[in-house]
């Protein structure tokens, strides 16, 4: 009768603590593909290599990346928060294990003479207390705490890999779009030159036929105007060099002395489609996009470990301890004292602490796919941006070029009809100037182009491919409540 009394009390004690425990919700449903219907963009092109920069065969960006990528405090910082993880993961995996502790205690003690035992019965007024244990502890993870725990923590070291790997393309593209900027500065700034050197011949044209009352004096005043113009884009051209070598300099992590030698170079041609399927493959070819779906199963595993803590806990303690009032019996077999005993805990009243908790759990499930969605859009966002700017780019530079191609033709003619007498050299070098800034325009076209193509290689995730086999592949994603 006692038995059934027994199990009665703690069938009645298991059913008050899992009153309040929540249905077992449904895994979150994540979109499969990113929303670029409706782009178009050729395709046909391959996915970014890991090391996509290589594409652009220059050895000095190779180097400057390299050492940005081994130095600079951006990435370092990406990287201890990924071994911080790392670090989460072990002390969730220590929590669900064996404890064992080993203490030794060695006690003097004065017995009152007002206690409970006076000294005068027992026989002597200080004694000694050496006790010697070895104690283990382990609770049993029947309900699965401890396991989705560590699969949390786990999937949490996976976003912060992922992190770092977004951090690395991040760090690589600014580098390359930061020497490419400097290179377009140098090629503009040769062409600012050049104008300048022009300009400076028309104005001694200008001042020698004011001197022979040829023409009136203001023609000298707006040569000078337009050396003026020619000169202050030179230092314009100059400044934004330098100022690119210092933002080349921190993004390595490194002095502007520490640098490679930066040399002119012509910018690199371009070339390639979009990749075909970008719009499925695009998921699993972003860190950014990993990361937030590492984080939105951590906060699902956060929620089972949640709900578990609505079942009882066992823990079995078990204890090899010695105790003696003298040191020099301790070892002996008579003072053994081995203990073993078996705790259930039960939550049944904890005003709403497990509840509040399991809700914290849901909201940070519901942030965590919004957040997801919120990456997936602006990764289709950025892809379609960058593919649309440097088709738009590549139109405007077909365009630009028989334009260029005109100044061209019309600087050889002036040119011809100089060399035949036809008409002075004003016309040769009003035709130059012309042919100048054409090319100035491709340049900056080609530059934009350049930074649209780095921007690409980012947005197609720069070589990166997911290790994590996306089970879902539906449209929207939905929390079953």
């Amino acid at each position: 009768m006692r038995g059934w009394q027994s199990a009665a009390t703690l069938s009645a004690l298991l059913c008050a603590a899992c009153a309040g425990l929540p249905s077992k919700q449904k895994a979150v449903q994540l979109p499969g593909a990113a929303p670029l219907d409706g782009l178009e963009i050729a395709g046909g092109g391959d996915w970014p290599a890991k090391e996509w920069w290589k594409r652009y065969q220059d050895p000095t960006l190779d180097q400057l990346i390299e050492l940005g990528l081994a130095s600079s405090p951006t990435l370092a910082t990406a990287h201890a928060r990924y071994d911080s993880a790392r670090q989460s993961v072990r002390i969730a995996g220590a929590e669900s294990g064996v404890r064992v502790d080993a203490n030794a205690d060695a006690d003097r003690q004065r017995l009152s003479d007002n206690g409970m035992f006076p000294p005068r019965l027992l026989g002597f007024t200080w004694y000694n207390q050496f006790d010697l244990g070895l104690q283990a502890s382990y609770t049993f993870d029947w309900w699965g705490k401890q396991r989705d725990a560590i699969e949390a923590a786990m999937d949490q070291a996976h976003a912060a890999q992922a992190d770092h790997s977004a951090a690395a393309l991040m760090l690589a593209s600014s580098i390359a779009d930061t020497y490419y900027g400097w290179q377009a500065d140098q090629g503009r700034l040769a062409l600012a030159r050049e104008r300048a050197g022009v300009v400076e011949q028309e104005g001694a044209i200008a001042a020698a036929r004011v001197k022979a009352d040829l023409d009136a004096a203001e023609n000298t005043d707006r040569s000078d105007l337009a050396l003026g113009s020619a000169r202050e884009q030179i230092a314009a051209l100059e400044g934004s060099a330098k100022l690119r070598v210092v933002a080349l300099a921190a993004l390595v992590g490194r002095s502007i002395a520490e640098l490679p030698p930066l040399q002119a170079k012509p910018l690199p041609a371009l070339s390639g489609n979009l990749p075909d399927d970008v719009k499925i493959d695009l998921i699993s070819r972003r860190a950014d996009i990993t990361a937030s779906r590492w984080r939105v199963e951590a906060a699902e595993k956060n929620r089972d470990s949640a709900r578990a803590e609505f079942f009882p806990d066992v823990t079995v303690n078990a204890l090899l301890g010695l105790s003696s009032i003298n040191a020099g019996k301790l070892f002996e077999y008579g003072s053994r004292v081995p203990q073993a005993t078996a705790a259930v805990h039960l939550p049944i009243f904890d005003a709403g602490r497990l509840k509040a908790r399991y809700g914290a759990t849901q909201a940070a499930i519901d942030s965590a796919v919004a957040t997801y969605h919120d990456t997936v859009i602006s990764g289709a966002r950025d892809v379609a941006t960058q593919a649309t700017t440097r088709a738009q780019i590549a139109a405007q530079r077909a365009q630009r070029a028989i334009e260029a191609d005109a100044a061209r033709q019309l600087q050889r003619s002036a040119a011809a009809r100089v060399t035949q007498g036809i008409t002075d050299a004003r016309t040769e070098l009003t035709a130059a100037e012309s042919w100048i800034e054409q090319r100035d325009a491709l340049l900056q076209l080609d530059a934009a182009a350049l930074s649209a193509d780095i921007g690409l290689q980012r947005a197609l995730g720069g070589g990166y491919e997911s290790p994590q086999k996306l089970a879902s592949s539906h449209s929207t994603a939905t929390t079953t409540p």
